[in-house]
């Protein structure tokens, strides 16, 4: 069975740091781009971050650019969120997700381009 379970979330003061981490079991992901996403409540799931297959690209939302790093270990079939000088607006669930095609050379930011989800873990940022 295909699984995704993140894992880092918690509580923490703004401008503080997180890392989430993504871990895929069931299947190797490592020929699948892979991307993060977020929905804070009363609002639509968006795309927060995402990485192609062979980690040579990376893309972000705008909102998080410069704050947030994205990055992968295909040995360990694990992505990872590493979150800096977190602000209240990041408050949300934060899901990892595959790419429903594999080898895309680019980085795909709507939601429909994903098919497989993790269950999401909480990121609350105190002011």
């Amino acid at each position: 069975q295909v699984q995704l379970v993140e894992s880092g979330g918690g509580l923490v003061q703004a401008g503080g740091s997180l890392r989430l981490s993504c871990a895929a079991s069931g299947r190797t992901f490592s020929t699948y781009a892979m991307g993060w996403f977020r929905q804070a409540p009363g609002k639509e799931r968006e795309f927060v971050a995402g990485i192609t297959w062979r980690g040579g690209r990376t893309y972000y939302a705008d909102s998080v650019k410069g704050r947030f790093t994205i990055s992968r270990d295909n040995a360990k079939n694990t992505m990872y969120l590493q979150m800096n000088n977190l602000k209240p607006d990041d408050t949300a669930v934060y899901s990892c997700a595959v790419d429903r095609y594999p080898r895309r050379e680019y980085v795909v930011n709507s939601r429909t381009d994903y098919n497989v989800w993790g269950q999401g873990t909480q990121v609350t940022v105190s002011s």
